[in-house]
């Protein structure tokens, strides 16, 4: 089997991290991932921020904490030291779709490179409110955009998950 397909078999969310940085290089390389995911009409809509600041980091964990409903003290990132947040152009009507293919990318070359990443939701959410268009104005980000997803990184504390066993009954054939 391609060692492609077995990273996709082997990828799993991690929920709990080590408080060490993930390299400059490495988080280059996952990045550079997800922006060769495939697109509708090669028009690249979909950006990422990456937020290795940690007081940043923080408020955005807070702010997600908060849309999540979770007791002060939670962290929705499971203490990891990176997130990048994944955003597509509203007005591209694959916007979700590609931004979605972006997280998988991430992910992906998250686990190759032997760091541990999981989707957290609720981006829409906050890059829907005041705070977060004021963000994207800070980075000079300009037009209307939605919050796909952010991809938690860091090394993994503990081991991996096994993946479950696959369901059946989930591929019908037309031939």
């Amino acid at each position: 089997m391609s060692s492609v397909l077995e990273q996709i078999k082997k990828r799993r969310s991690v929920k709990k991290y080590e408080p060490d940085m993930v390299p400059q290089e490495v988080l280059d390389q996952i990045i550079e991932a997800g922006l060769y995911a495939a697109n509708g009409r090669g028009r690249q809509c979909a950006i990422i921020i990456q937020v290795t600041d940690r007081k940043i980091r923080d408020e955005l964990m807070e702010r997600n904490r908060e849309i999540g409903g979770w007791e002060k003290g939670f962290d929705p990132f499971y203490g990891a030291p990176v997130v990048l947040v994944v955003l597509a152009r509203k007005d591209w009507p694959t916007h979700v779709y590609d931004g979605s293919l972006v997280m998988g990318n991430l992910m992906l070359a998250a686990h190759e490179l032997g760091v541990g990443s999981c989707w957290i939701h609720r981006a829409k959410e906050e890059f829907d409110t005041q705070w977060g268009r004021d963000l994207l104005n800070s980075l000079g980000i300009e037009g209307e955009y939605e919050g796909i997803g952010h991809c938690a990184l860091g090394y993994a504390a503990g081991p991996t998950p096994e993946a479950a066993a696959r369901k059946e009954g989930r591929v019908f054939y037309l031939k």
